[in-house]
């Protein structure tokens, strides 16, 4: 029995045990009522294609909730209709064009994507995208930075790049799940352990002091870094910042992190002293670029609030040296 000959509830199954393809096959045999359902709630144009695309995807991250695998049909179209009502309760309730909100409260996607072959398949198909779509696209899905004010600040793109960008990474993303076969992509699972592993000895590498000697081992020279508040440097910043953190007496725990080949997010808490409780933001992002296995350029972000102007003095800059920096 070929795939297409099988039944919604018979590929709901091979789906829920990571089956790429039998997924794929029930996206493709339930688009037509998809859209439909956008298409009615939200009309012609580019916010009913999103919701449709934003639906496969969450689809991909919770089939496993499915109960009823003969109802797929339905859970699909109840998706599409959930997430195309939040835009429009967004659209009335803010002026200007608001990000699409899908609320879950059962697992988290990196935790679902954990229980199945299909978290190989999305670190390959992610691979496939160019790094402008990738970072945004992990940033939305697989990170705590999913608000698209927050991705922009972190990429330093306008919103509506970030919009365009996501729409088009969505869309790349269904079509090559669509399209693929259930093979095994063991890859992905290895690189985001490595990964993790190397933000767990990089953090406390630094608690020893030792964060020159990461740096040094594998770090590009020419590392070129961007902290919030504008703030631009290379080596040297780097290390100064990670030094004066360290003197405070802040500490960086490592909370998740995900990769693809060249991108890496690591996510932290950041503690400040108990003498000093708002010494720092509390969490911190780090956006790490490879260029030949090196890291090339880092993007520290804060997702609560840019740095201080005491914070731009413990980095040892006033404005008119951080105007050189941004400059």
């Amino acid at each position: 029995m070929t795939g297409e000959d099988r039944s919604d509830a018979q590929l709901a199954r091979l789906a829920q045990g990571g089956n790429v393809e039998a997924l794929g096959l029930l996206l493709a045999r339930h688009q037509a009522g998809m859209r439909a359902v956008a298409l009615s709630l939200l009309g012609f144009g580019p916010d009913a294609e999103d919701v449709v695309q934003d639906a496969a995807l969450l689809a991909l991250r919770r089939i496993s909730d499915l109960r009823d695998p003969a109802a797929v049909g339905p859970w699909l179209r109840m998706i599409v209709r959930n997430a195309a009502r939040t835009r429009l309760r967004a659209a009335r309730e803010v002026s200007l064009p608001d990000d699409l909100v899908l609320v879950s409260t059962g697992p988290t996607p990196e935790q679902v994507v954990d229980q199945h072959a299909l978290r190989d398949w999305i670190g390959t198909a992610i691979e496939e995208l160019p790094p402008t779509l990738r970072m945004p696209f992990l940033l939305r899905h697989f990170s705590g930075i999913t608000t698209y004010e927050q991705i922009a600040a972190a990429c330093e793109i306008p919103i509506g790049t970030v919009r365009s960008r996501l729409s088009t990474a969505r869309a790349r993303m269904v079509e090559a799940l669509s399209r693929t076969s259930a093979s095994a992509h063991d890859e992905a699972a290895v690189l985001d352990a490595a990964r993790h592993q190397e933000g767990l000895e990089t953090l406390a590498a630094a608690q020893r002091g030792g964060f020159g000697e990461v740096v040094a081992q594998g770090w590009s020279p020419d590392i070129e870094l961007t902290v919030g508040g504008g703030m631009r440097g290379g080596r040297d910043l780097l290390l100064r910042g990670m030094d004066c953190d360290l003197e405070a007496g802040v500490r960086q725990r490592l909370v998740s992190s995900t990769a693809s080949r060249d991108l890496t997010i690591w996510e932290v808490d950041v503690i400040s002293p108990a003498d000093d409780p708002d010494h720092c933001p509390p969490a911190a992002v780090w956006l790490l670029s490879l260029e030949g296995g090196l890291v090339r350029r880092m993007r520290l972000f804060h997702p609560v609030s840019a740095l201080s102007p005491a914070r731009l003095r413990e980095y040892g800059l006033d404005h008119s040296e951080e105007s050189e920096l941004v400059g």
